[in-house]
């Protein structure tokens, strides 16, 4: 028998048991609690100041899921611009937080009213607002509004689809999608499935340190933005919606819709109406801020490690790759230059100043340049100049009054608050400091989401030291902290996937109720950290000399493409990352910052050499390419394996080649926004078969790039749109395409396809080991017509100033722009240029010294060729060539005609003035 007190319990767990069961069919079966009831118009006017409509909103239902409904709401629509359209909601009678206007600067909305439905407005009967590209239209009861496009009135966003709800700490807001469509943005995570956006993964954004292997996780970077490609009756069309909002927030897309839940802040809707995904990211880029320019010499390829222990290790590295003969325009210092890891110093004994500026002198005269980093947690030492100077500025971060305490490198740190404009000066004061100790060439910002190794409010140990000089772990807290649970910013009601498993926000960062200047939240501003570090850091820079600035930077926001470039951080050694690494990289393009690349040969561990031949033939064509790997890692410089290095020096070999058309892309980043790395469809939108294409990418409109990404591999299936594509390695092979067939292309180890699109000239120079060298060498234009062409034209431009500048323009004297054509009717091919504002070129003595055409049919042989209408024979040194294009891939059908690469070189055609050349094709009937 079983003892009383074993009776007993045995009858309290069934009787538990029942209760559970009951209760949790009871919960199962009624109605989880509604969290709104969404509004309803009361009224809506013009806006008699700056135009827009402005209407007001009432509440229909409160609840208290999440807080209570804000009663009353104002709504401000007004159309931007010919091709934008902003939607604005937030509180009628209270102003909330927004990203400040000074640090994203944009149209204001009108002020608020005093008085719900004040007659300040003219009434406004319409059912749809109407520019000239998009429509607004709304019902009253209950709200919902939605946008269609003027010329086909296609719905773009609609949000009848579920209940609007806008409280203090959660506002929601979804819309209907045609499931068909095409998505693409939304970050920063590192997104297995590719590019396009994958119904039912979790897209969270708060910037967070997380490790970019963490997949479907938010990572360092916050873009609310996306662009929406659809293609209806075999026409394709693009649109982009921003939500600017800096709070943290989950996108929940579903495939025919997609819902926003946000914990703060207000809805600021910007509607980008395309129709290209070119036009896409003019229009976003135009409100955001047009990405910053780059010097030339930050194209070129850059070498870093995290374990360079002393100044002799860097200068054997920069040895190494000379021997090597690799190219090298960069060599990077991670925090190993430092004193005990604090900012702004040296390392008296490994970096001793004398011998870093004798360093310095040596690579600047070679045309090299070199980089550090800097972390913005400020180490607290008494004895430590910067922290005395911000200390007495009053810069940081405060908690309860006092400096927030963090843990970071140095040990025990305080953040500076880049909002306080007291904060960006002394920021500029202490980098003019360290530039008049290290004159360095640009500025690596990192660790800026903030990263925090401790949680919570934390107190300096009193028995233990912190940071612990024997400790090997010093990424472990070693503060005295304790959680801070009693305010509704650090608890939140509604918690965000934050870091893929809802996470505290304070969670290794920054305290969500610390306070910056004017009494700012960190709730609000936490994901601007690294936008307003950098917007610092770039003024700071170009103050200095008045040069264009390099700044890279980890954590991003909307607008940071303005001042920096971005690298996807603490990636691994495997083949998974190295496949991200495309999908990553094309996102950041579509977010306005063309300036980007992952890791070569991955961060951490040790990667296999085969992995690393593979990793620097895809990232010589990153727009930022540079080898980077941990302190634990075994050494990764290319030079390291024989195999490794021969594979570099093929790839950067034409990366080099191609600096004049990636620094013209730079330029047209600058200008339009365009991405210097592109996804298929961005040419070919209507090619059905690129849109969710993650494996091959475009640098500009006509480079392809299809890189071997699976272990093993000697060759690649790639998918070429309708047209010719040449081989950029070997010009008289090619791939003639007609449909969406995959073609297999042979990759042994060290070797990638990189092809040119029919229509095109291509402006290449020489190379070299240092872009200084490559970009004075003569220029070769690559002209290509489609395969067998007797009826074509080509085009094709570069841009050249002096890249020191600030600001990349187009200005005599200062920059040329150069556009060349060419074409072919019948048997006469032309090629000639167009010079804007030749003056620069000319004082620079830049030469072309080749014209090759590709793609013609028949043969040229002994035909007189014109140079500005005299015989190439009269021009000294030149020479005439023709090689059959024997190597053609096609994938259906086609002629046998004999095709013909012809190569006009021995010339000496200044690149800074116009030009023409023609000849006559013997073609047999």
């Amino acid at each position: 028998m079983l003892s009383s007190s074993l009776a007993t319990l045995l009858h309290h767990l069934i009787f538990f048991f029942i209760v559970t069961i009951f209760s949790t069919q009871l919960c199962a079966a009624l109605p989880s609690q509604k969290v709104g009831f969404g509004y309803r118009l009361v009224s809506i006017g013009e806006n008699p100041n700056g135009g827009g409509i402005i209407g007001y909103l009432q509440v229909k239902q409160s609840t208290s899921k999440y807080g209570p409904d804000i009663p009353r709401l104002r709504l401000f629509v007004k159309h931007e611009s010919g091709d934008r359209l902003r939607v604005h909601i937030t509180d009628a009678q209270k102003e909330r937080w927004e990203v400040p206007y000074n640090l994203l600067p944009r149209e204001q909305p009108p002020p608020l009213g005093s008085t719900l439905g004040a007659p300040t407005t003219t009434p406004f009967s319409a059912s749809e607002y109407s520019g000239d590209e998009l429509v607004f239209s709304y019902a009253a009861d209950p709200f919902w509004f939605a946008v269609k496009r003027k010329s086909n009135g296609q719905t773009l966003f609609n949000t009848s689809y579920g209940t609007m709800v806008f409280k203090d700490q959660y506002l929601e807001i979804s819309t209907q999608l045609p499931s068909t469509a095409a998505l693409y943005g939304l970050g920063e995570n590192t997104q297995p499935g590719g590019i396009r956006l994958r119904p039912n993964d979790p897209y969270t954004l708060y910037t967070t340190d997380a490790s970019a292997i963490n997949l479907n996780t938010d990572l360092y970077g916050s873009h609310p933005v996306y662009m929406d490609l659809r293609n209806v009756g075999g026409e394709a069309s693009a649109h982009g919606v921003l939500l600017l909002n800096s709070n943290g927030m989950d996108v929940f897309y579903k495939g025919s819709s997609l819902t926003y839940k946000v914990i703060g802040g207000v809805f600021d809707f910007y509607f980008f109406s395309g129709t290209m995904p070119l036009a896409v990211i003019d229009q976003y880029t135009m409100l955001i801020g047009r990405p910053a320019p780059m010097p030339y010499w930050a194209l070129g390829f850059h070498q870093c490690r995290w374990g360079y222990h002393n100044l002799s290790v860097v200068e054997g590295v920069v040895e190494g790759y000379k021997k090597a003969q690799i190219p090298l325009d960069v060599i990077w210092n991670d925090d190993d230059h430092m004193d005990a890891a604090k900012d702004f110093t040296l390392d008296p004994i490994n970096y001793p100043r004398p011998k870093l500026l004798d360093f310095l002198d040596k690579i600047h005269s070679q045309g090299m340049r070199y980089i550090v980093l800097i972390d913005p947690g400020i180490a607290v030492n008494s004895t430590y100049g910067v922290y005395q100077r911000g200390m007495s500025k009053n810069v940081y971060i405060k908690y309860e009054g006092q400096p927030y305490l963090a843990q970071v490198w140095p040990g025990p740190v305080y953040f500076p608050d880049f909002l306080n404009p007291n904060t960006v000066s002394w920021w500029g004061d202490e980098i003019a400091r360290f530039h008049e100790l290290v004159p360095v060439d640009g500025l690596w910002i990192d660790m800026n989401e903030a990263s925090n190794f401790c949680t919570g409010k934390c107190e300096l140990p009193t028995n233990h030291s912190c940071p612990d000089p024997a400790s090997t772990t010093p990424w472990v807290c070693c503060l005295d902290c304790k959680n801070i649970t009693s305010t509704r910013w650090d608890e939140p009601p509604y918690k965000i996937n934050a870091s893929g498993e809802k996470a505290p926000l304070g969670f290794k960062t920054i305290a969500t109720s610390a306070v910056h200047y004017n009494g700012v939240l960190e709730y609000n501003a936490h994901s601007l950290y690294g936008f307003s570090q950098a917007i610092a850091t770039h003024k700071a820079l170009q103050g200095l000399q008045g040069k264009r600035p390099f700044i890279l930077s980890r954590a991003t926001f909307v607008g940071s493409g303005s001042y920096a470039a971005h690298w996807t951080g603490d990636n691994k050694g495997t083949w998974e990352n190295l496949r991200y690494s495309i999908s990553t990289m094309l996102n950041f393009g579509i977010f306005g910052m063309p300036m980007v690349g992952s890791d070569i040969c991955g961060f951490y561990p040790a990667p296999t050499e085969e992995l690393c031949n593979r990793w620097i033939e895809l990232g010589a064509f990153y727009p930022f390419s540079r080898d980077h790997a941990n302190f634990a890692s075994p050494r990764q410089e290319l030079y390291v394996w024989d195999s490794v290095a021969k594979s570099a020096r093929n790839a950067l070999g034409l990366r080099y080649k191609l600096l004049p058309y990636l620094y013209t892309l730079n330029y047209e980043a600058h200008i339009t926004g365009a991405p210097i790395a592109r996804p298929i469809f961005f040419s070919f939108p209507n090619f059905t078969a690129s849109y969710g294409l993650s494996t091959q990418f475009l640098l500009g409109s006509s480079v392809m790039v299809s890189p071997v990404l699976t272990q093993g591999a000697t060759s690649v299936k790639a998918i070429f749109p309708p047209g010719t594509w040449y081989n950029l390695f070997d010009m008289t092979s090619a791939v003639v395409s007609k449909d969406e067939h995959y073609v297999t292309l042979d990759a042994p180890l060290n070797e990638i396809n990189v092809h040119v699109y029919q229509n095109s000239i291509l402006p290449l120079q020489r190379g070299g080991m240092i872009s200084s060298e490559a970009r004075t060498t003569p220029f070769t234009l690559v002209v290509t017509f489609p395969y067998g062409a007797t009826d074509a034209d080509a085009n094709g431009k570069v841009f050249v100033d002096d890249d020191e500048r600030p600001e990349m323009a187009l200005i005599e004297g200062e920059a040329s722009f150069v556009e060349f054509s060419a074409s072919v009717h019948g048997k006469t091919v032309t090629v000639w240029s167009d010079v804007e504002k030749g003056s620069f070129i000319m004082e620079k003595g830049l030469l072309i010294e080749k014209v090759s055409v590709l793609g013609l049919q028949g043969s040229g042989h002994s035909l007189e060729i014109e140079v500005d209408g005299k015989p190439l024979s009269d021009t000294s040194r030149a020479y005439f060539s023709e090689t059959s294009q024997g190597h053609v891939e096609k994938l259906e059908g086609g002629n046998k005609r004999k095709n013909t690469m012809v190569e006009v070189g021995g010339l000496e055609l200044p690149l800074g003035k116009s030009f023409s050349m023609s000849w006559k094709m013997d073609i047999k009937g």
